[in-house]
């Protein structure tokens, strides 16, 4: 179990997060089937300091490992490096638990504190910016300005002793601590990413550039495990995330269909790729699938079929709402193949090109397929040169 793991981040920094199965939807939109985990940390030392809270509904039993960490002692600090409601809900209540403590942030959080509490806290502050250190005895906290990772206020925090970051809602992932994920880290992590932090790949890659200077041995995120090993490998994840790089080689297919011949044509699309030798094909129906297990394939993956019904002389609304999905976080850098179907006037293709006439660096291929009603042999030819075409881009 992951909760194994982490209770004890190093010799002097304890985890008192919690675990959450009562969820169904985090954010309300990202279907959660094993939870979801808020992660806070205590470091131990000279003067000692909590880093973040927790979800508003599990405050009391945080506030127990807090106490359980401390040792009855009162915390020096409270370090929070996101104002997101799911980590920022208990700042109120651990100020009035620890009336002496100050609280550490950056400025744009402390306004952000106005706005939640009534209050930003002024006579216990300690504003920092990226650059900034605080002193905790035998150790230095360095912090990294983070923002946009993935809101504007976000800091990540270094500590040079342990060697470990704080990397607030990066690295993340979905799913409790005590649920041992057998997909491992990647596929949750990927869906979280590419659903929540995705649009703002710039941004995460100007902090990889300064994480880059830092001797790291632990990233401690706010939702996930403790990652203690292999961090190349979580590092290098992260910067093919956000440079929009092709993850795996595979073809993605998505699509919408009405009454089965469209989800026909699509299905022996990946079948024919198959044959050929595809290392991947993920193939997903947009009108049953989870939206963002199929954002996630789309992202993953450096081609994409899009394959749909013609609708009210357009494009059919599932697919209309999923391509907006993917240009709404900068998809970009892939090749996309368009299939239509249509009775008496396809025109979904043209309306699907068109969404993305604003994304950087998307192939639309020539070999665009359009289907009259049903699959003829016609097609099956069209779809063995659609699946060429695929297998030899590059």
């Amino acid at each position: 179990m992951y909760m194994e793991k982490i209770m004890r981040v190093s010799d002097s920094i304890r985890y008192v997060g919690v675990d959450d199965h009562d969820i169904d939807l985090f954010e309300g939109q990202f279907v959660v089937p094993h939870g979801m985990a808020y992660n806070s940390y205590v470091i131990l030392d000279e003067k000692t300091a909590v880093m973040d809270t927790v979800d508003a509904r599990f405050g009391g039993a945080w506030l127990e490992n807090v106490a359980a960490a401390l040792g009855g002692a009162s915390p020096d600090y409270l370090i929070v490096q996101h104002m997101e409601m799911d980590h920022s809900a208990n700042i109120k209540r651990f100020a009035e638990t620890y009336p002496s403590a100050k609280i550490v942030s950056s400025k744009l959080a402390f306004t952000m504190m106005k706005s939640y509490f009534g209050t930003d806290f002024a006579e216990r502050q300690v504003l920092v910016a990226d650059g900034s250190t605080l002193e905790l005895g035998t150790r230095t906290l360095h912090f990294v300005g983070a923002p946009c990772v993935h809101w504007p206020e976000v800091l990540f925090t270094y500590d040079s002793k342990d060697k470990v970051l704080f990397s607030a809602d990066g690295f993340g992932k979905f799913g409790a601590n005590d649920y041992d994920d057998p997909e491992g880290w990647a596929c949750e992590a990927r869906r979280y990413y590419f659903g929540i932090v995705g649009k703002f790949g710039a941004d995460v890659q100007s902090v990889l550039k300064k994480a880059a200077a830092l001797d790291i041995k632990v990233i401690a995120p706010l939702h996930g495990p403790v990652l203690h090993e292999n961090l190349a490998y979580y590092l290098k994840t992260y910067d093919t995330w956000s440079r929009y790089g092709v993850e795996s080689e595979g073809v993605a297919i998505a699509y919408t269909s009405v009454y089965g011949n469209t989800k026909q044509v699509a299905e022996k699309l990946a079948d024919i790729l198959r044959a050929k030798g595809c290392p991947a094909v993920a193939i997903s129906d947009l009108a049953r699938a989870d939206t963002y297990e199929c954002v996630e394939d789309a992202f993953r993956y450096g081609k994409l079929v899009l394959a749909t019904t013609t609708y009210n002389g357009g494009v059919f609304p599932t697919m209309r709402e999923f391509i907006e999905h993917l240009t709404a976080r900068n998809y970009q850098n892939r090749t996309v193949a368009l299939i239509e179907n249509g009775s008496w006037s396809p025109a979904a293709n043209k309306g699907m090109a068109a969404l993305f006439a604003d994304s950087k660096d998307i192939r639309i291929l020539d070999a665009g397929i359009t289907v009259k009603i049903a699959m003829t042999d016609e097609t099956l030819a069209q779809l063995e040169t659609l699946a060429d075409s695929l297998m030899n881009e590059r």
